[in-house]
């Protein structure tokens, strides 16, 4: 693609990274972890960021390896490690875990906007429109998707660092908390705050989301890898900040117990106003976080129909470049769960969790991939030695992300979370079996080769540039 077709700079990279992340979700287990573990779950960000650090070295090489491809990470498990484990990866973190996680955040902005601003309109309704309004602007490609996430995403990044450092310096107009006595919170221990890693994993949830638009970045060799780190700095950052800010004004045991515990915070801090901010932080964040998914999973899926592991339709693109069968059809899924009222079901939260164990597994199977690809092409020209450390960086992700799934709950919570981690694992492994070697009679666990991924990347380019010239 020709430089002056790249409309991405770092700035819109990194707003695609922070996009994503910065979630009300996030905020929710942000608030759950300080009642939890108070400022000892900022030790539990630090082993995330370390994690989340070392994935990057891989997503970079790869990126460098197979620039400019639409399939997302599942592209480059495909080379790896065989179709089935590619549409495991895909499927399992882009479709599953992204549908839940996105009904959520949408459900949240409905039931805030519907709370907060407009109490005779439903919450359902207001969760549709913003569906809508979002289809719009994901349907007209990436510049405007662009310059609506740059917006929102500088307001939500300067609002939540204000909160935080305001509540940090104890500047809000509630009564400051003194913790300790009764207000104790449950994890003091630091063995306690390492096993809350698998909470703290979902405030960093996604940061690969800017390798689908990759073929939009300027730059893109540098710009990928840096935009990752950076979000990575600027979301422990603040995250790090409104921990501590949190624990400030409200006491540990209500936020480890409260349903909306940020909100809680919101009110204590500055009271009606607080409210009224925070509920702004919160629309912003699941704006933010549903045009991240609108823009990505698309191409990720027209990326898997490339290479046969979708079916073709979802490789069609209107005339500003979008994937609208896999825009559409992630539409209808996410309006048909908020309309059910599923949105609003306590039983999501596992689902959540279980989907987390599915998006670590997917940095594992990545993290083996690099790996592979190191032995079957080692003199490969888009791989920079410098940053192989003899695999170690790989070795430490496996390790870290098998430590993160087996601490993903306690108790019975644990059981129930593996249980559907399974059932919808296995559902994956079936679905990807009888499509590759039922349908597509392929080989189950044979890696296609590189050159074979980027001519296809380049005939379907061409292909879409003159039906676009034509048009």
């Amino acid at each position: 693609m020709e430089e002056k077709k790249r409309t991405m700079g770092l700035p819109s990279a990194v707003a695609t990274v922070v996009g994503l992340i910065v979630a009300t979700s996030c905020l929710l287990s942000l608030g759950a972890g300080v009642g939890l573990a108070g400022n000892l779950l900022i030790l539990s960000m630090a082993v995330v960021l370390v994690f989340n650090l070392l994935m990057v070295i891989s997503f970079r090489e790869l990126n460098w390896m197979m620039p400019n491809v639409e399939g997302g990470l599942g592209q480059y498990t495909k080379v790896g490690l065989g179709p089935v484990f590619s549409i495991i990866s895909n499927l399992s973190t882009y479709l599953i875990a992204m549908v839940f996680a996105m009904v959520v955040e949408i459900g949240m902005c409905g039931m805030v906007v519907s709370d907060i601003f407009f109490p005779q309109v439903p919450p359902t309704v207001i969760s549709i429109a913003i569906i809508l309004a979002l289809t719009l602007v994901n349907y007209l490609g990436i510049d405007v998707f662009k310059k609506v996430q740059n917006v929102v995403v500088s307001l939500l990044i300067i609002s939540l660092f204000a909160m935080g450092i305001l509540s940090s310096l104890k500047l809000g107009t509630g009564e400051v908390v003194e913790q300790g006595g009764t207000n104790v919170p449950p994890i003091v221990t630091i063995g306690g705050a390492l096993a809350l890693s698998a909470v703290a994993f979902w405030l960093f949830i996604g940061i690969e989301f800017v390798i689908p638009a990759s073929q939009h970045v300027k730059n893109q060799k540098r710009n990928v890898g840096l935009s990752m780190v950076i979000g990575l700095i600027i979301i422990f950052a603040f995250n790090a900040i409104l921990a501590n800010g949190m624990g400030n004004y409200v006491p540990y045991e209500v936020l480890a117990s409260s349903d909306l515990p940020h909100m809680d915070f919101a009110e204590a801090l500055y009271g009606q106003a607080g409210i009224f901010w925070m509920g702004l932080v919160t629309i912003l964040a699941s704006i933010s976080s549903a045009n991240t998914v609108f823009m990505a999973v698309p191409p990720i899926l027209s990326g898997m129909a490339k290479n046969d592991m979708m079916p073709a339709a979802f490789d069609r693109k209107n005339r500003f470049g979008v994937p609208v069968l896999g825009l559409f059809v992630l539409i209808i899924i996410v309006i048909a769960i908020v309309a059910s009222g599923f949105a609003l079901s306590s039983g999501l939260l596992n689902i959540l969790l279980a989907a987390t164990c599915f998006w670590i597994t997917t940095y594992i199977l990545i993290a083996i991939t690099t790996i592979a690809l190191r032995r079957r092409y080692p003199k490969h020209p888009g791989r920079t030695d410098s940053l192989r450390w003899f695999n170690i960086p790989q070795y430490v992700s496996i390790a870290i992300g098998l430590y993160m799934i087996w601490n993903i709950a306690e108790g019975d919570a644990r059981i129930l979370i593996f249980k559907i981690f399974g059932i919808l694992g296995a559902a994956l492994v079936a679905y990807a079996v009888i499509w590759v070697g039922g349908v597509k009679k392929q080989p189950l666990f044979k890696g296609d080769s590189i050159d074979d991924v980027m001519f296809s990347e380049n005939l379907a380019r061409m292909e879409e540039e003159k039906r676009s010239a034509k048009a």
